[in-house]
């Protein structure tokens, strides 16, 4: 499932999910496997966001949507 598919909290849910089960099968693919490692690269994405939206072209959004909370749990997986 892809982070700008997140509409609802129920696709939000199902984006959890989806990461579990990512996360259950291949492990070895993320960078941050432990919760201390996973919240400290989600906080630092958080901290550099405004990068990722100039990179992209956009501005950081005033009320973050459903699908920017998947987008920082997706980060979380790999920010290093």
């Amino acid at each position: 499932m892809e982070e700008e598919a997140v509409q609802t909290h129920h696709d939000l849910a199902e984006f959890v999910r989806h990461l579990l089960r990512d996360y259950q099968a291949d492990a070895g693919t993320w960078e941050n496997i432990t919760l201390p490692d996973f919240l400290q690269a989600m906080s630092a994405w958080i901290d550099d966001i405004g990068g990722w939206y100039a990179n992209r072209g956009e501005a950081i959004p005033d009320h973050p949507s459903w699908a920017t909370f998947a987008q920082i749990l997706g980060a979380a997986t790999v920010y290093e």
